[in-house]
């Protein structure tokens, strides 16, 4: 495994903070373009006692994947909000103070959020997006911030109290931001495309790998929400995605029934066993 490196030198001794607010991280791939978005994050403000620089060298090798890497980083990171970027962003006029009042305004309109980023899905066919990258310059769709279902990985910011962590039975570097936000969905949080205009050099890349991950993703999420009894020391639970299905299977009589016939069960095993 690659060390996880910090990157000191980045941080100004003169500033004294009470925390670390920022956790900045990143896989690399290609140094001399992670130096080039370190130069523009300090530029835009990311320095001092309360940012912190962390990366996973991937230049060898792909070592770690986004899910254990992105994992990995939330188990060490920090900051009261752990940035996830691509070495290929950059910051352009909008730099820490417009980040900084954007979150605010975030947290102030929706305390649950959780992930926010600056390209997301709302509706099929309908996105949310607020990005300079090879499709277009300054593009801005929607009015910001929009709560989205799944976000773009090139940006992410997620709330480190949120507790949120990706997948740990997905791999690859494809829709874990779509995974993350699900998974907040699942908690009770939301996710959000935010006014934060940044440009990402690359275009996406739409290829096998990503067929492969949406496959993972659709049956990875067929088992987790899939119709099942859940069954608990004091009750039984029917789960189902389909509301009516859930009601009449959960009603009282039907759990309490299931629930006295689970705790006489292993009793009358033991008759019928006494019986033979």
């Amino acid at each position: 495994m690659p060390p996880l490196v910090n990157k000191p030198e980045l941080a100004d001794k003169r500033s004294v903070g009470n925390g670390i607010k920022y956790s900045i991280c990143t896989l690399v791939t290609r140094p001399a373009q992670y130096e080039g978005m370190l130069e523009s994050f300090q530029r835009g403000g990311f320095f001092g006692d309360d940012c912190e620089y962390l990366y996973l060298d991937n230049s060898k090798s792909n070592a770690h994947d986004a899910f254990s890497g992105l994992n990995l980083f939330l188990s060490v990171a920090r900051g009261e909000r752990v940035i996830f970027c691509h070495q290929d962003v950059l910051l352009l006029a909008d730099g820490r103070p417009r980040l900084d009042l954007v979150l605010d305004e975030l947290e102030a309109l929706d305390p649950a959020w959780a992930v926010c980023g600056n390209s997301g899905g709302i509706s099929p066919g309908r996105l949310a997006v607020r990005i300079t990258d090879p499709h277009g310059a300054d593009q801005r769709i929607e009015d910001l911030p929009a709560r989205v279902g799944g976000l773009d990985e090139n940006f992410l910011v997620v709330k480190r109290s949120a507790n949120l962590g990706f997948s740990r039975d997905m791999s690859g570097f494809h829709l874990y931001g779509t995974d993350i936000c699900i998974i907040a969905d699942v908690l009770g949080h939301t996710s959000y495309v935010i006014d934060f205009h940044i440009e990402h050099l690359s275009p996406g890349v739409r290829d096998v790998t990503l067929a492969r991950s949406r496959a993972a993703l659709v049956a990875k999420y067929a088992r987790a929400f899939r119709m099942r009894w859940v069954t608990a020391p004091c009750e039984i639970i029917f789960l189902s995605g389909g509301s009516l299905l859930s009601k009449a299977f959960s009603s009282h009589f039907i759990t309490r029934s299931l629930y006295h016939v689970g705790r006489r069960f292993p009793a009358l095993m033991r008759q019928a066993s006494r019986r033979r």
